[in-house]
């Protein structure tokens, strides 16, 4: 007789890979949307197969849904994801993720206007898109915009923090 585990692994932050986020805004039926999108190079301990698996843990851990549901960080006050805008700088922070990157002035404007970023915190790894390389826009599209991405990821309207209050 044969017999399968039920037990689950423990999560383990070193499967989780180079974890980066990248701002870009895109046309919107009511203006500009500002975007971040949050992914791994798939460059864990366990490779690509191991870095979905530990954000999928990840995600699941502090209340974000992955697939096609879109959470209102506005109505979460507990949620464990920040969004921090300051001195033209998208600061994301949430358990095992800090992360900051320069944004373009048309996303300062669509979040300042808006007064949140729409996240995506993609499960599928992405290394071609490595931190601090220019990324072509048809690339970004490709990925970012792939229905495969698109229902494999955690998907959340965060709103946009600031120093000044």
């Amino acid at each position: 007789m044969t017999s399968t585990s039920s037990e689950t692994r423990p999560f383990r932050a070193a499967d989780l890979g180079t974890l980066a986020v990248m701002a870009f805004s895109g046309e919107a039926p009511d203006g500009d949307m500002p975007y971040l999108l949050a992914y791994s190079l798939g460059d864990g301990e366990g490779g690509p197969g191991a870095s979905t698996i530990a954000i999928e843990e990840l995600l699941r851990n502090n209340g974000l849904p992955i697939g096609d549901t879109l959470l209102d960080g506005s109505r979460q006050p507990s949620l464990p994801l920040t969004l921090l805008v300051e001195a033209g700088q998208a600061v994301v922070t949430m358990p095992y993720l800090n992360a900051q990157c320069v944004v373009p002035p048309e996303w300062l404007a669509a979040v300042g206007e808006r007064g949140y970023a729409y996240f995506l915190f993609a499960t599928r790894a992405w290394p071609e898109a490595e931190p601090g390389r220019p990324v072509a826009p048809e690339s970004l599209t490709a990925f970012a915009g792939d229905e495969e991405t698109l229902l494999s990821a955690a998907h959340v309207l965060l709103p946009a923090r600031s120093l000044r209050g």
